[in-house]
């Protein structure tokens, strides 16, 4: 019961705050921010009770749905999924504290669309069951559309509409794999038994590229990414906080819980357009945000850059490489959470995102330029913060995996160098020089808003002095997708089969290193 009761204690809060109408705004954020640290609270006791030395899905739960059409109520998680659920219950109450004094109009709708979008994105993570999957997969698209469409910017709507087009055509090819998939699984939608035939389906290219274009889109990939900087521009702060913390994980989720496991075979096909993509988008990305001039734009085009780095770790098809890029998922939801903080706040107070407005920041907001400073740091990757160790693993992981040219990964590698030359040209543009009047009476952070910041930092450290909890409880599960993936035998990027790996061989810093 523990699962479901993480998964559907924010829907509770939804259904509080929808019966007490009336209530004061101090009582609407009071229940909200309640239920989101409950929510938090209860989802550690999945952390404290999860067994690291099995691969196999853990506090499951199985019951009877819609039994006419095959479906059941069956969650679960394992290594990878643990870590996502509990950076949704950990962000959500952030973003909560974030929003407390920035929403005036509809502040109940607000709350609510918040707290159900967090039963959607647990959902996502934790079903077992293709078409349970798919239903809190679509259920997101709900309250996302609002807290965009109404509390975002001046093209909301565009925003929103292009927004929700993009991820209902990925859904359709989805639907339709689901489908297809339901049949070859003797009329049922279980995820599990479907792993026992991985690579034994008959039209397996075509299956994996309905799955894959889905998660493409969300993650999203070069050339999929065009909805995302208009959809974090018009998004109000809380929403890119969600949008780029939690819901582009989906895609990357997605990959790694079914692209990869149950189409080993047509995963080696299409690696090398893949990893082509990836690195297209990693460059792509870092050089234009790079000439953006709007500070919310630049980190919506860091995305798509650093994404593409986890896409690239994915396909590396090696443990390291696999393991880096499910820590990059959580190194991103946090970093990039962070930053949007950071311009969310410096908003409220400036009322612009232009780069060209700001400048001497540093001088009238000391604490805002050291927390802007370590979460660009950790943006770029230096060693010692969170980016570092996921950058690093995916990038050796490309190394050692043979799966594609290292051509490819040198062409990755510049991405580091091209987003410490953005992401640092623009800190010295916006924190350095002479203020102007506006700028030199800027009010530094809060407490709320330190209160805000300083447990994302926390993590930010955390994970890049001593990653091994994170790693720890994960590497059994990626032992399995690693051991899945490694049995093709189809080419890839002129390679005819990639090696087992020996065990002194891979990159296993939870441990102490194995000599042969």
């Amino acid at each position: 019961m523990l699962l479901s009761i993480v998964i559907f204690l924010p829907l509770l809060g939804v259904v509080a705050i929808a019966l007490l109408r009336g209530i004061g705004a101090s009582a609407v954020k009071g229940i909200a921010m309640a239920v989101a640290l409950l929510t938090f609270l209860i989802s550690l006791g999945l952390y404290t009770g999860f067994d690291a030395t099995t691969a196999e899905m853990q506090f499951q739960e199985s019951h009877a749905w819609i039994s006419g059409l095959g479906t059941r109520y069956d969650i679960g998680i394992d290594g990878i999924s643990l870590w996502l659920v509990l950076l949704t219950t950990f962000l959500t109450p952030v973003c909560i504290l974030a929003a407390w004094n920035s929403v005036e109009k509809g502040l109940s709708g607000f709350m609510m669309s918040l707290l159900a979008l967090e039963t959607g994105m647990l959902g996502v993570f934790c079903a077992t069951d293709l078409f349970l999957f798919f239903v809190f997969w679509e259920s997101m698209l709900i309250p996302m559309y609002f807290l965009i469409g109404i509390w975002g910017g001046e093209r909301r709507i565009y925003a929103t509409v292009k927004f929700v087009l993009y991820t209902m055509a990925g859904s359709a090819l989805m639907l339709v794999g689901i489908l297809y998939l339901y049949f070859q699984n003797d009329n049922s939608f279980a995820l599990l038994p479907l792993y026992e035939k991985a690579g034994t389906f008959t039209h397996a290219n075509l299956l994996f590229l309905a799955f894959f274009i889905a998660f493409a889109i969300k993650v999203p990939l070069f050339p999929f990414h065009t909805w995302l900087p208009d959809a974090h521009v018009e998004a109000p702060t809380v929403g890119s906080v969600i949008l780029a913390g939690v819901l582009l994980k989906m895609g990357t989720y997605g990959i790694v819980r079914f692209c990869l496991p149950l189409f080993p075979d047509a995963a080696a096909t299409y690696t090398p357009l893949i990893v082509t993509l990836a690195v297209i988008g990693i460059i792509y990305g870092a050089l234009v945000a790079m000439v953006q001039p709007d500070l919310k734009k630049l980190v919506a085009y860091s995305s798509v850059s650093h994404l593409g780095f986890v896409v690239l770790g994915l396909f590396t098809r090696h443990h390291a490489g696999i393991q880096g890029g499910v820590l990059q998922m959580i190194n991103h939801g946090l970093s990039t959470g962070a930053l949007f903080l950071l311009v969310g706040m410096i908003y409220e107070r400036r009322h612009s995102r232009m780069i060209v407005d700001f400048g001497g920041v540093a001088k009238s907001m000391p604490i805002f330029a050291t927390i802007f400073m370590i979460t660009t740091l950790s943006s770029i990757g230096l060693p010692g913060l969170n980016g570092f160790v996921g950058e690093f693993m995916i990038l050796l992981g490309s190394f050692h995996g043979g799966a594609f040219s290292k051509v490819y990964v040198v062409l990755a590698a510049t991405g580091v160098i091209l987003a410490a030359v953005y992401m640092l040209w623009m800190f010295q543009r916006v924190m350095f020089g002479t203020p102007n009047k506006i700028n030199a009476a800027l009010p530094d952070l809060n407490t709320r808003e330190l209160v805000v910041l300083f447990p994302v930092l926390l993590f930010i450290v955390w994970i890049g002095v001593y990653p091994k909890p994170f790693l720890s409880r994960m590497e059994k599960s990626v032992n399995v997708v690693v051991t899945k993936v490694q049995q093709e035998t189809a080419p890839a990027m002129g390679h005819t089969k990639i090696k087992e790996v020996p065990r002194y061989a891979r990159v296993d810093i939870n441990k102490e290193a194995e000599t042969k």
